[in-house]
């Protein structure tokens, strides 16, 4: 479809645009009979990896500290792309945006601020994109979220695992790494490593 990889820049950076524009515009909401309702969301669980090893090895002072930058660098990020930071986890945090590109771009965003920190620990991260149930107005169940959890699982330093159809293009890209067996889940998911693809997707948030 692209000829070369500059021209498959320049076609994701305007499909990008078309995309985002779309998904702003068309957000659905579907009632349940359990007292929600369905919300199109993309979900990004980022994780300190080796967090209680470390702690164990330096102190927990030490592991604190770490975990305090790694939580000051989610805010400072999380403010200024507007994804929201659904609630902290321990030695992780669970993000929700509206669509994909903005929390993808967010979770590498947060990967290079913590890389430029210098700090002793790495991160990795899992996404996916669904319909959830809005429940009670402040939590997010179903499938998507424990996908985007147990992607972020599976996952290795410095690795971000989504669905390869979480954006357009992703499966001609550098990023898939094929079928993986994600527990709680019957059938393997086609897989994609977007820690491969930086490049591509700041263009699609251009």
């Amino acid at each position: 479809m692209f000829g070369t990889v500059g021209t498959y820049q320049s076609g994701l950076g305007s499909i990008g645009k078309h995309y985002r524009r779309r998904m702003a515009e068309a957000t659905p909401v579907f009632e349940t009979a359990v007292g929600g309702h369905r919300v199109l969301r993309t979900f990004g669980f980022v994780d300190i990896g080796g967090f209680t090893a470390y702690a164990n090895a330096e102190g927990d002072d030490r592991a604190v500290e770490q975990l305090s930058e790694f939580r000051t660098i989610v805010r400072g990020v999380g403010s200024a792309t507007g994804v929201r930071i659904a609630k902290w986890l321990g030695d992780g945090a669970m993000l929700v945006g509206l669509e994909p590109v903005s929390l993808v771009s967010a979770v590498m965003d947060i990967m290079r601020r913590m890389r430029n920190a210098e700090l002793d620990l790495s991160v990795h991260a899992g996404v996916a994109q669904g319909l959830t149930i809005l429940f009670e107005g402040d939590d997010h169940i179903g499938s998507t979220v424990n996908l985007a959890a147990r992607l972020a699982d599976e996952a290795g330093p410095w690795q971000i695992y989504a669905p390869t159809d979480t954006l357009p293009g992703l499966a001609k890209s550098d990023a898939p790494i094929g079928q993986l067996a994600v527990p709680g889940f019957p059938d393997p998911i086609d897989v994609a490593d977007l820690s491969r693809v930086e490049a591509l997707i700041r263009t699609w948030n251009l």
